[in-house]
């Protein structure tokens, strides 16, 4: 019997390699996207595309209508922007996903994050059972938190069968925000190395993300309603981490010392500016930014493993490789504004 799925983000870094591995496994492959070119490759490989906007209730219903499982992988997501628009992409958006789910009987398997834990010190192991803490730490954590509070009003009041994972830091060939930023970063001699670089940080290779998805979408039902955390399970130091990218790029790593308290208030004098002078583009470092790569924060995957069979394939090593491969190919992309 035929699977069929549907992507939202299909034409995201991970909803495009989730629906090209969709493929390989089978399934009959619908997403969502709003790039046109990015969904004309996904045509190309099989993939029914859809040109959709989440906001869109009644073409959300209608489009997921007549699938098994819906990956809800799209979202806004940045360290910076206006409230309103993370509300209406991760909020409003995810609101008409789930509705679909239900009124269509599909299940849902929900792309959230661990940003929701920040809390602006050294956390170490944190497991899904642990406290949130009292305020988010900004418009991206804050709306994803509320994201998770649609799945879960469903879950419990119309039965949706939901499973919502948390992926740390995904990155892979065709990623163009974690490692394309500290690439950039480097090449302009910005690269904050806060207290040494000796913040013990998790990351996620995309293909291991991926095979969560996949997982998720034929869990048991014990497995059902709960959240993941997702990431390699190899915490490392961010030093160690950057002079493995760097060595695999052949390329010199041109940090600038900093102690922590002089990197926030320097990342806060630079979103004021940004704020009040220059329209509210995103400043070049901001205060989040300074703790994801100054603050320790690793996760405890213990319940991905034990209910959902999770085990991380790929190796930071290895997945490193693989991004510094293509990136080289491609002649450095992010630099080129792809």
């Amino acid at each position: 019997m035929s699977r069929r799925a549907l992507v939202t983000g299909g034409t995201g870094f991970l909803g495009q390699r989730l629906a090209f591995r969709l493929l390989e496994e089978g399934y009959a492959v619908s997403a969502i996207g709003r790039n046109a070119r990015a969904g004309h490759e996904l045509e190309l490989m099989g993939v029914q595309f859809i040109p959709l906007d989440l906001c869109d209730a009644a073409r959300v219903k209608e489009a997921c209508r007549g699938h098994d499982t819906v990956f809800h992988c799209a979202a806004l997501s940045a360290p910076w922007g206006a409230y309103a628009d993370f509300y209406a992409s991760n909020v409003i958006g995810t609101r008409h996903v789930v509705q679909g789910c239900v009124s269509g009987g599909a299940r849902l398997v929900h792309v959230s994050t661990p940003s929701i834990y920040w809390n602006w010190r050294d956390r170490l192991n944190i497991s899904e059972a642990e406290p949130l803490p009292p305020k988010q730490a900004n418009a991206y954590a804050a709306t994803k938190l509320l994201a998770e509070r649609e799945v879960d009003q469903a879950v419990e009041e119309a039965g949706l069968h939901a499973i919502t994972l948390r992926p740390r830091a995904i990155f892979g060939p065709g990623d163009r925000a974690i490692l394309p930023r500290l690439i950039e970063a480097n090449r302009v001699g910005y690269m904050p190395l806060i207290r040494g670089g000796r913040s013990l940080l998790d990351v996620t290779y995309v293909d291991n993300v991926v095979d969560a998805l996949l997982l998720s979408a034929t869990a048991s039902p014990a497995a059902l309603g709960g959240k993941y955390n997702i990431t390699n399970g190899e915490p490392m130091l961010l030093s160690d981490m950057l002079a493995k990218l760097f060595a695999l790029l052949d390329a010199p790593f041109r940090p600038i010392p900093l102690a922590y308290p002089i990197a926030s208030a320097a990342a806060g004098l630079l979103e004021l500016h940004a704020r009040w002078l220059a329209g509210g583009k995103e400043p070049r470092l901001t205060r989040y930014t300074v703790g994801l790569i100054g603050r320790s924060q690793t996760l405890d995957i213990t319940a991905a493993r034990e209910k959902l069979g999770y085990k991380p394939r790929i190796s930071i090593e290895e997945g490193m490789r693989q991004f510094a491969e293509a990136w080289t190919q491609e002649g450095g992309a992010a630099l080129h504004g792809r």
